[in-house]
């Protein structure tokens, strides 16, 4: 008998703890068993909710859309799946990024708001991308997040100083 594990990055969980601190909300889609990917997702501190493609494809639209809140975790997924997912959370109103480096990601890398090739990816999924990671690190991302809040916060300020003084010279 044989045990065969590929251990998460050591960056991984505290870059997913980030994300969900910061109020994204980080869904696993994987094309490993469901099993494993639940065991994944508890160690990455993601909600508890699993789901096979298998299960995933019993779902009509809008049975998926209603339980989407509870899913955090959907394994043995097909390409169409992660299309359908994509296309689905974006009908319900949610900004979607997603990351993929496998040819059978590019079209959901396609339909996402966002999407991000990893840099060891194929050349189709970089292409359908819009970002592409040249670390291949999920920390990357998050941190990419959190300077592009930080930079359009300053912007946000900049804008209404201005409009301030403007207001103020118009008064005079």
């Amino acid at each position: 008998m044989a045990g065969i594990i590929d251990p998460l990055r050591a960056e991984a969980k505290s870059a997913v703890g980030t994300a969900l601190d910061a109020g994204i909300d980080v869904r696993m889609i994987t094309g490993d068993h469901a099993v494993t990917a639940q065991a994944i997702g508890e160690t990455l501190g993601l909600g508890p909710g699993a789901i096979s493609g298998a299960e995933l494809q019993d779902l009509t639209d809008e049975e998926l859309s209603r339980r989407l809140p509870e899913l955090h975790v959907f394994g043995r997924v097909t390409p169409e799946d992660k299309l359908r997912l994509a296309r689905v959370m974006q009908e319900t109103g949610l900004v979607v990024a997603m990351t993929g480096d496998a040819v059978n990601d590019a079209a959901a890398l396609k339909q996402a708001d966002i999407g991000v090739a990893m840099g060891s990816g194929s050349e189709v999924t970089k292409q359908a991308a819009r970002m592409i990671l040249t670390d291949d690190n999920f920390g990357t991302l998050v941190h990419a997040v959190e300077i592009g809040r930080r930079v359009y916060d300053k912007v946000v300020s900049y804008v209404r100083y201005q409009m301030t003084q403007l207001l103020a010279l118009v008064m005079l």
